[in-house]
């Protein structure tokens, strides 16, 4: 498949940015065998830490899934998708978590998508207060995530209003510099996200949502998704097999106990419960008998279809490709069996 230098700039660019990459470990005591005496296996993993990102990480460490299936996870905080996909390629990490607006790095061949996690329902293009409409923002500065479902909710509206990025004075920021930037009024706009957002409101209590994922659901997914680097997948089928293993486990447990899930998740990433509790009722978190239903029916591949379709026209990749090329779904529901 084809790709565009001009395009993967942008990755080099965000990985210039501070990685607030506040490392820590499932497990304080390393062990060299899990309880069934097989061998412990080491893995590197990133993750955002929201409730799409960190929910499934805060259940397995809590019922010790991880150890169950072999595995000893060290765990690393990262603000986007997109660093998250470098670290992936050169190594750094094993596995991650991102979400829809960086699913165009897998699908240029820089991962695989090794199974969904959540339909989000967090994003969205705000603005500060007097700008009532996407058409207001001609000219105005738009600050933006590069690469992530920021840019992508931003797109998608502007698009919609008959507008493109030319129209507007797109200012590339990472998350929390979007925090502070719409809080202070020093941009006019964002492409961004809850729960993130929920910070700004406080801030800026008149502030005015401009666009949302629900206004393109009939066309377009959001799924959130875990994702492997390609030596992993293709070279550690092992390492692979355990972690989905694990993951399954933590999203069956989710399914069953998500008021507990909700606190495990607030523990583990040091936020109010009532914080986690209104970010995880903007997604729907999928189980894993979903995941495979999804997976076998077709419906992960008409969506990653219909994401290409916008990438494509957003200039992120060349052409489309087989979805099956990187998403191994097979490889998740195997894992089950």
């Amino acid at each position: 498949m084809t790709r565009k230098n001009r395009l993967l700039s942008a990755v080099a660019l965000s990985a210039t940015l501070a990685i607030t990459a506040a490392a820590c470990s499932s497990d304080d005591s390393s062990s060299e065998s899990s309880a069934d005496g097989q061998e412990m296996l080491e893995v590197n993993f990133g993750y955002i830490p929201d409730f799409n990102g960190a929910s499934l990480l805060a259940v397995a460490e809590s019922e010790g899934y991880w150890e169950a299936h072999g595995v000893d996870v060290n765990t690393q905080v990262f603000t986007n998708g997109p660093l998250q996909i470098q670290a992936l390629g050169t190594g750094d990490l094993d596995f991650g978590n991102i979400g829809p607006g960086a699913f165009w790095l897998p699908a240029s061949g820089q991962a695989q998508l090794v199974a969904m996690n959540a339909l989000g329902q967090n994003d969205r293009v705000v603005a500060q207060p007097g700008i009532n409409s996407m058409d207001d923002l001609r000219g105005k500065t738009v600050a933006v995530p590069v690469g992530t479902s920021g840019d992508m909710i931003l797109t998608l509206a502007l698009e919609d209003a008959g507008m493109a990025k030319d129209d507007i004075e797109l200012v590339p920021m990472e998350p929390s510099a979007i925090v502070a930037a719409m809080s202070s009024g020093q941009v006019d706009a964002a492409g961004f996200w809850y729960p993130a957002l929920a910070t700004v409101s406080e801030q800026v209590p008149d502030m005015v949502e401009l666009a949302q994922n629900s206004d393109f659901e009939d066309t377009v997914a959001f799924p959130n998704a875990f994702v492997a680097g390609n030596d992993v997948v293709a070279d550690d089928p092992e390492m692979t097999d355990r972690v989905l293993g694990a993951l399954r486990d933590a999203m069956e447990f989710r399914a069953a106990n998500m008021e507990e899930t909700i606190q495990l998740t607030a523990d583990y990433t040091n936020q109010p419960v009532e914080a986690v509790t209104e970010d995880s009722g903007m997604v729907r978190a999928l189980s894993a008998e979903e995941v495979d239903e999804l997976t076998e029916d077709g419906s992960v591949e008409s969506w990653l279809n219909g994401m290409q379709d916008y990438f494509v026209e957003a200039e992120k990749i060349d052409e489309k490709v087989d979805p099956n090329s990187f998403y191994a779904g097979d490889l998740f529901i195997q894992a089950g069996e």
